[in-house]
């Protein structure tokens, strides 16, 4: 599988709602550049550096970068809004990204599945004659079943899972069930590590993300499960670092994570 980094992979260092900022700006610019720096071949730009909102300019620049690099970009967003895949369709061409990730809610927008499934139909030929894969992300507001239902409906290779190893705990999904239901479809995969431990009064758990290798999730099993027709799909380090004494001393532990995480995923076969 190749291996790859996404600005989730730096949540911290892009700013996070209802925190402090980062003291310095982190960019797609940079993004780039801390990929070349761990060796890895795949950016994912997601939802939290929505490429929609830099300027035309900024998007080239960063295209060509990536371009002298050897990186290949996927791009990310929320909503399943017709006028919206759209949108993103043409900014996976400009940057020739053959991968799209979404989630179905945004805040303005929570279609029920098959609300979903009809705007999806509605831009469908447009994602295959362009030859770009819409990848749709399992999280907490659908059961894995449910997803894999629509997306089995939707009866194109040009729509499939991107299968993240935690958002469903949300939904009482193990990992274990999320794999064996979304791995036959999945076309991308978010490798996020994980703990759960008792809040201090031991009324509770709280689940909190941990650098690739050293948390709760069996990584290598992970990676077992994905078959021969899965070689060639992109494995994307995704974190949740939690906050520690400032959001600047935070930045630098998800630095430090992703490094560990890098060389971890290395170590399991992705490359």
């Amino acid at each position: 599988m190749r291996l790859g980094i996404s600005s989730w992979t730096y949540p911290w260092a892009l700013g996070v709602g209802g925190f402090a900022p980062p003291s310095q700006l982190f960019t797609l610019a940079d993004l780039l550049e801390r990929a070349a720096a761990l060796g890895v071949g795949v950016v994912q730009v997601a939802d939290n550096l929505p490429l929609h909102k830099l300027e035309v300019a900024e998007r080239r620049d960063a295209r060509d970068h990536a371009a002298n690099l050897g990186l290949t970009i996927e791009i990310g967003t929320r909503g399943v809004q017709p006028a919206h895949l759209l949108r993103y369709l043409d900014l996976a061409v400009e940057f020739n990204a053959v991968l799209l990730r979404t989630l179905t809610h945004t805040v303005e927008s929570q279609p029920t599945l098959e609300q979903a499934e009809k705007w999806i139909r509605e831009v469908l030929p447009e994602f295959e004659a362009a030859g770009i894969t819409l990848g749709l992300e399992n999280y907490e507001r659908h059961s894995c079943r449910d997803l894999a239902a629509m997306v089995r409906r939707l009866e194109s290779r040009h729509v499939g899972v991107c299968l993240d190893t935690v958002n469903s705990l949300g939904a009482l999904e193990t990992p274990e069930r999320v794999v064996e239901t979304l791995a036959p479809l999945t076309v991308n995969l978010h490798v996020k590590d994980f703990v759960i431990g008792r809040v201090p009064q031991m009324m509770g758990f709280m689940v909190s993300g941990a650098p690739a290798g050293e948390g709760m999730l069996d990584i290598p099993w992970l990676l077992g499960q994905m078959t021969q027709s899965h070689a060639n799909m992109s494995a994307i380090l995704e974190q949740w670092p939690p906050l520690r004494e400032s959001v600047d001393a935070t930045i630098a532990m998800e630095r430090e994570w992703a490094e560990r995480g890098v060389r971890y995923l290395r170590s399991c076969g992705c490359t």
